[in-house]
C-alpha cells in the first residue's frame, strides 16, 4: 500500500556538515547500535528550525564546534537495510553543508552516544570507509572535496 492509498510515510530529515580545517575533515566517532562508527556532525531537523540553524545546532552539539556555514552541498536520499529482526530500514533526506569551524569550546558536554570529535584526512576518512554510519557520510565529503557548493539561499525557510 502507498500513501496515496492512505499509508503515511515520512522520511527522517537529517542534516550535517563538512567542516574542514588545515585539510582535515571533522568528523564525529559515535557508538550506533553497539558499533562505533564514523559520521559527519548530523542530526535531525527539529520542529521549526530551518536546516542552516540545525546544522550549526548539532555541529556544537556533537562536536563542541561553533561553525559558520559556506555553502550547500547537496540533498541525499538513503533508506538503511532492513533490520536483522525484520524491521523495514529507515529512509533518510540528508542536507549537507559546507562550513568553517569559527570557536572551539573544549570544555562542552558532547551528546549521548558520541565518543570524540576527531579531524581526519580525506584519505584517512577513506580508509576507514568499513565504519561510516552510512553511504551519505562519504558521498558528502567526496562531492565537497570536488568542489561542489552551491549558495546557502538556495533553501528558504518560510516563517
Amino acid at each position: 500500500m502507498s500513501y496515496r492509498q492512505g499509508r503515511f510515510w515520512q522520511p527522517d530529515v537529517t542534516v550535517a556538515t563538512v567542516v574542514v580545517r588545515d585539510g582535515r575533515l571533522l568528523m564525529v566517532e559515535e557508538t550506533v547500535g553497539g558499533q562505533q562508527v564514523l559520521n559527519q556532525p548530523a542530526g535531525h531537523l527539529e520542529p521549526d528550525e530551518s536546516l542552516q540553524d540545525a546544522a550549526c545546532r548539532e555541529t556544537l552539539e556533537e562536536t563542541g564546534w561553533e561553525v559558520r556555514l559556506t555553502g550547500f552541498v547537496g540533498a541525499y536520499q538513503w533508506k538503511a537495510p532492513d533490520g536483522p529482526d525484520g524491521r523495514a530500514g529507515r529512509h533518510y533526506l540528508r542536507f549537507a553543508f559546507a562550513a568553517e569551524p569559527v570557536r572551539h569550546y573544549p570544555d562542552r558536554t558532547l551528546d549521548e552516544g558520541i565518543i570524540q570529535a576527531v579531524w581526519l584526512t580525506p584519505a584517512e576518512l577513506q580508509a576507514q570507509a568499513g565504519r561510516h554510519r552510512s553511504p551519505l557520510v562519504w558521498r558528502a565529503a567526496a562531492d565537497f572535496l570536488a568542489g561542489r557548493r552551491r549558495p546557502l539561499d538556495l533553501l528558504q525557510h518560510l516563517a
